[in-house]
């Protein structure tokens, strides 16, 4: 039944980011976080939206402004794997609060407030005209790589960022797609080898980083069969919707998704899912 759901789930998504102009792994998250613990939900988006990177890089690679790359998705890889060690630290926290409620009980996190706010904040910074036109300079390159790769690796968005400074970056729109899928398939390399390897300072001083990975990849292994499925069926969605709309972004539909992605996000930083 838990494939179906998946499957489903992943169809409407993956084919919903044609309607809403959220990303595939700002949709995904909340989805894998019904069926997996947040960090496992983190990196199985992270795979889902891997496989549908290298996809997207066998179209487009050939516009690749390999500048831009090289100033923008140098800073996005490395500050990818430091956010990716980052969320590996968070998870290891405490849980800092347990309570009861209609017969359940819930915790709250430190990872689950702090992606949520994430969920929360980058899904109104879509919403918003006012954030979204944020007016940088092509110089400001270098910063706009770490601000999308951190926060890439932190939770999976990563795409906010990269539009706001890529587009200022006097590109084609050919080769504003070939960079910025080639600094997404960076950035989700880096952080995925964060999430799976024993790397970095951080991780050589945290006394739980053997059992936290071999947890990590013991849930990747267990929910292989669901990842199998997200990955099949995101491709799916994703040639559903572009059959059904030529325009990217539908306002109500925006909203509505902006709204839910919104409610997910309290949700799960007050320890409900």
């Amino acid at each position: 039944m838990d494939l179906v759901i998946v499957a489903i789930a992943v169809v409407f998504a993956s084919g919903l980011t044609f309607f809403s102009g959220f990303g595939l792994g700002t949709i995904m998250l909340p989805v894998f976080s019904l069926f997996f613990d947040v960090s496992i939900a983190v990196g199985a988006t992270a795979i889902v939206h891997l496989a549908n990177n290298i996809f997207k890089f066998a179209l487009v690679s050939k516009h690749i402004h390999f500048a831009t790359l090289l100033r923008f998705g140098i800073p996005a890889m490395i500050f990818g794997a430091i956010g990716g060690l980052l969320l590996k630290q968070i998870d290891g926290l405490p849980v800092l609060h347990t309570y009861e409620l209609g017969g359940g009980t819930f915790e709250i996190t430190t990872i689950k407030v702090v992606i949520g706010i994430l969920m929360i904040f980058f899904a109104i910074f879509d919403l918003s005209p006012r954030l979204s036109d944020i007016q940088v300079q092509p110089k400001h390159l270098p910063i706009g790589g770490v601000l999308s790769g951190f926060f890439g690796g932190v939770s999976g968005h990563q795409g906010a960022f990269r539009a706001i400074f890529l587009t200022k970056a006097g590109l084609t729109k050919e080769q504003f797609i070939g960079t910025s899928n080639s600094v997404s398939l960076a950035v989700d390399l880096a952080r995925l080898a964060a999430y799976f390897l024993p790397i970095g300072i951080l991780a050589s001083k945290s006394v739980n980083t053997g059992q936290a990975e071999m947890q990590f990849r013991n849930a990747i292994m267990e929910g292989q069969t669901l990842l199998i499925v997200g990955i099949v069926f995101a491709f799916l969605g994703t040639f559903i919707g572009k059959q059904l709309v030529k325009k990217t972004t539908i306002k109500g539909i925006q909203r509505t998704v902006g709204v839910l992605l919104i409610v997910m996000g309290i949700l799960m930083g007050a320890g409900l899912i």
